[in-house]
């Protein structure tokens, strides 16, 4: 066994050590691909969603020169018909582009550090058909094919890493992107060589204008997961599994990782937060420890063509709808605000509706990297509605109309210079800002389901809290009565009634042509249950 060449089984044994879900069935998918017009598979999805798990559990069942069927007789792949079929029959050859950054002297000679410690190791296993002055990978690797008849299963992981580090630098990249070619590009001496390949990264394959670098890869992202959706993340029935062996609170983990949404999956959670509040047996945002709030920051603060505007509708719980087709696949061609946020997408901030078309900030872990990143003077209105908002709550709660409706009217008046205040819709958007305190101690849910309709927001009170449940519904230009009127009218507190007697019913009214000196643009009723 060697690092690159038949790295063996012992990074999937460590896994397998750890809370383990079983994700094996991709395996299955792969092995359908082997020595078919689909073998070159390229699945890439964010930080800590499991991609390096996957590239060490195909290199433990692929290779040579180990028996690792003891690591999969009890999971999912044993039970499929290909499994014995392919289990550690082909020499496999294993590369983790960031372990090439981060070793390599300079970064500028990784590509020529790649080819070179890969070709020693098959000159060290395949002496007698390998040269010993040969420098090029692709060369070799069809030199061993043609003379023993050999193929070989790739498996890249961090395929992209060289992209993101080296941004400008645009004479390694086309370097980087020819090896790939030399190793990938269909034709006759890539299908006598390679038997399948697998590569995972954070972004898709990189665009040259409409074209993609590597055309015969079958791509799985993060806007288009297609049959490998299930494997972006854990399920929900894989995380309610998890939470019942712990003793956790399932809800908690959906409110705190779910969010990613597909068409042939509803529910996908972020694998590495909830492994690791299984671990610390807490819930909270473990996703400072993937990515920086200053490269969230950078992102968001490029300004095209209404990108704040977005960015603080999807903080107020709106979607926003893009166009993920102009986008390069790289992190620095971005020419418009739908570039920014397809690029999110892909790094895992933002969630996306393929059937809308549209982008949302997935879940409260994700929403406080946001806030944590809009902290600075550009993004002031926000901070300062969200430092209000531990007020507004305790006005609501204490039933004191006049303060609720003065805190409002003065969080509207921030905001103004970032969003479009003029409908139902946009106070929806600045309520929500302006309660976000109440997440600690609620679960908002818009557009709840009740009587013989839908309440604007429902706030159910968590476990851990003696806080009422709350009712809010919105007008636009009319009056906080009618507001009122319609909860009662439509028994929108019919599905609540388990808090009788700490249940409130708020009214809320905005009238931006409202006129007279004791005339409050922004009205509240609160009534209690």
């Amino acid at each position: 066994m060697g690092m690159y060449l038949n790295p063996g089984y012992r990074g999937f044994q460590t896994i397998r050590n750890g809370i383990y879900v079983d994700k094996t069935g991709l395996i299955d998918y792969v092995n359908s691909t082997i020595n078919t017009p689909q073998k070159l598979t390229c699945f890439s999805r964010p930080r800590r969603f499991g991609k390096s798990f996957a590239a060490k559990m195909l290199c433990a069942y692929y290779a040579k020169g180990c028996d690792s069927r003891f690591l999969f007789d009890d999971l999912e792949i044993s039970k499929k018909k290909s499994f014995n079929e392919h289990l550690n029959k082909y020499d496999v050859i294993y590369l983790d582009i960031t372990w090439f950054i981060s070793t390599t002297e300079t970064l500028s000679n990784a590509v020529n550090d790649i080819q070179k410690s890969v070709i020693s190791e098959l000159q060290n296993k395949f002496f007698d058909l390998v040269t010993e002055d040969e420098r090029s990978l692709p060369r070799v690797l069809s030199a061993i094919a043609e003379k023993s008849g050999n193929q070989f299963i790739i498996i890249i992981d961090e395929w992209d890493a060289l992209f993101r580090e080296a941004k400008e630098d645009e004479d390694l990249q086309k370097e980087y992107v020819q090896l790939l070619r030399g190793l990938f590009k269909g034709g006759i001496t890539t299908d006598q060589t390679i038997a399948a390949a697998y590569m995972t990264g954070i972004l898709p394959i990189k665009k040259y204008g409409t074209e993609s670098a590597l055309t015969d890869f079958q791509e799985y992202t993060m806007t288009s997961p297609a049959k490998l959706a299930e494997y972006v993340g854990f399920t929900e029935p894989e995380v309610k599994e998890l939470c019942g062996e712990y003793d956790m609170d399932f809800e908690s983990a959906r409110s705190w990782y779910d969010g990613y949404s597909f068409s042939r999956i509803q529910h996908i959670y972020n694998p590495n937060s909830v492994m690791t509040a299984l671990r610390n047996e807490e819930f909270q945002n473990y996703w400072t420890k993937t990515e920086s709030f200053e490269s969230l920051r950078n992102y968001i603060e490029e300004n095209f063509d209404g990108l704040k505007d977005a960015i603080v509708m999807m903080l107020g719980g709106q979607p926003v709808e893009i166009d993920i087709s102009t986008f390069q696949n790289d992190v620095t061609s971005y020419r418009s605000k739908d570039d920014v946020l397809t690029l999110l997408i892909h790094l895992g901030y933002l969630a996306y509706d393929q059937m809308a078309k549209q982008v949302h900030i997935p879940n409260r872990e994700v929403e406080e990297v946001f806030r944590s990143a809009t902290k600075g003077e550009k993004w002031q209105a926000v901070t300062q509605a969200i430092k209000q908002s531990e007020k507004l709550l305790d006005a609501t709660i204490n039933g004191d109309n006049n303060t609720v409706a003065d805190s409002l009217e003065l969080i509207h008046e921030e905001c103004t210079s970032v969003l479009e205040y003029n409908d139902e819709n946009s106070l929806a958007c600045v309520i929500y800002i302006a309660y976000y305190t109440a997440r600690n101690y609620y679960k908002i849910i818009r557009e709840f389901p009740t009587g013989k309709g839908f309440a604007d927001y429902a706030f159910i009170p968590g476990k851990n809290t003696d806080k009422p449940a709350m009712i809010i519904e919105l007008k636009y230009e009319k009056n906080a009565d009618t507001a009122i009127r319609q909860i009662h009218e439509n028994r929108y507190d019919g599905n609540l009634k388990k808090y009788f007697g700490n249940l409130l019913l708020v009214g809320i009214n905005y009238d931006k042509d409202a006129k007279g000196a004791n005339t409050k643009r922004h009205s509240c009723i609160i009534e209690r249950v």
